[in-house]
């Protein structure tokens, strides 16, 4: 199993170096972000999460004219054929559901329960919607009283896409979302200084 390592700048998927990203919406400074991946003792890839921009400013915020969003790096449960992850940049504007953020951008979602009869359409009886909030827990709002219920034996970071507000339209910031964890091809290395769900619900 691979190992994305997070570090309380944000994420940097390691690629290779001819590699070019691959946006459906543009990024205001694609090279804030230093790529790059190594391999341990043991002669496992291991990969290594770098930015070079800081946490409280997102790729965006030196773009005065472009009205206020929120950048999201979607990291998909399949590895890449060299071991590294697979990740999908986005932007959109807050004071939506992540489910619609997710929808619209084309980021896969349901996985197996793709099928219209597989899932509630959005009403949060199905849980099938489910995603692991990596970083950026902070833009969020608190988990439902429904996802409480339907993730009670999931991780506290677990979240349903159509139960999650991403901010306001005047929210700025990086979030990072694992899709699909519960068939992820790797794990997660989260510095200890990230804060995790319980320390935002006592702070809101």
């Amino acid at each position: 199993m691979g190992s994305v390592q997070l570090n309380g700048s944000g994420l940097v998927a390691s690629l290779p170096p001819n590699h070019s990203f691959s946006h459906k919406t543009k990024l205001s400074n694609p090279k804030s972000y230093f790529l790059r991946s190594k391999h341990n003792a043991a002669g496992a890839k291991t990969v290594r999460a770098i930015s070079t921009a800081p946490a409280s400013q997102p790729p965006a915020a030196d773009e005065p004219d472009e009205p206020p969003a929120v950048d999201f790096a979607f990291v998909h449960s399949v590895l890449l054929p060299d071991g590294t992850p697979d990740v999908h940049w986005r932007r959109a504007c807050g004071g939506q559901k992540l489910r619609d953020i997710m929808l619209d951008s084309n980021i896969e979602l349901y996985g197996p329960y793709s099928k219209p009869l597989s899932n509630c359409a959005g009403v949060g009886t199905c849980a099938t919607c489910m995603v692991e909030i990596v970083n950026g827990k902070e833009l969020l709002n608190p988990r439902t009283d429904i996802e409480k219920e339907k993730l009670k034996r999931k991780p506290k970071n677990w979240r349903l896409a159509c139960q999650t507000n991403v901010g306001n339209p005047d929210s700025t910031g990086l979030v990072v979302i694992q899709q699909l964890p519960e068939w992820k091809a790797h794990e997660w290395n989260i510095p200890k200084n990230i804060p995790n769900d319980d320390d935002l619900e006592t702070s809101t």
